[in-house]
């Protein structure tokens, strides 16, 4: 009696009758590609911020209108005076946004997790005055001081005094004074003296520190840092 052997079950669309591991699917690669991508941007965001385009005269000569910087991250131990740092000024600098409903929330979330903050507005200045010192301005030789020292600021802009406008503020601890290089044409801290904090920015606003441009090619180059004294 011939026994007759039971024939292996063909896979659907194989009709060669060979079973083929066919690998992830097309949702599964999107799946791991996405991931590959989210871990790259958390890596690098965790160094270089981003990039961020300068949008006005208030950083000349430093920084020019329409030039491209790269931002490196620091925390707020690492800011020292003379640091030119973009930071999210809502609430100080700017009005704060509506807080987001719905998939907008849920959005935002995921964008905070990666280091983005929707709705932030960032602002580009120098790092002037450190947690519990003294700004003044001005002597009689029209200089800043801190704690009653005089401060040598060569980056401001030629014909620019380092200040018009009178002041006198206790930085508190945790915040900064920051005042653009460009003095005559430059909303900075002079001018929020009235908002929360007294025109201060807290450190933890600090995005990062400006330690380059990037474009235009003709322009690319380091940004110094400050000297911390």
């Amino acid at each position: 009696m011939t026994t007759t052997q039971p024939r292996p079950s063909v896979p659907p669309g194989d009709p060669s009758g060979t079973a083929v591991d066919r690998g992830p699917s097309h949702g599964g690669r999107a799946v791991l590609v996405l991931a590959i991508a989210l871990l790259i941007v958390l890596v690098v965001r965790s160094f270089v911020v981003q990039t961020f385009s300068i949008p006005s005269d208030s950083m000349q000569p430093t920084l020019q209108p329409g030039e491209r910087v790269a931002v490196w991250r620091v925390d707020a131990s690492d800011v020292r005076r003379g640091d030119v740092v973009v930071f999210d000024g809502t609430g100080t600098f700017a009005d704060a946004p509506p807080d987001p409903q719905g998939l907008a929330a849920v959005g935002a979330g995921v964008a905070g997790l990666l280091g983005f903050r929707p709705g932030e507005s960032d602002f580009v200045k120098r790092v002037v005055g450190l947690p519990g010192e003294r700004i003044t301005c001005c002597d009689a030789q029209g200089r800043l001081l801190v704690d009653g020292e005089p401060l040598d600021e060569p980056y401001v802009q030629p014909g620019d005094a380092p200040s018009e406008l009178r002041f006198d503020i206790a930085v508190p601890q945790g915040r900064v004074w920051v005042m653009g290089d460009h003095r005559s044409d430059s909303v900075d801290s002079r001018s929020h003296l009235g908002s929360p904090g007294g025109g201060t920015i807290a450190l933890g606003d600090v995005v990062g520190r400006v330690v380059a441009t990037t474009w235009p090619l003709d322009a690319v180059g380091t940004v110094g840092r400050g000297s911390g004294s």
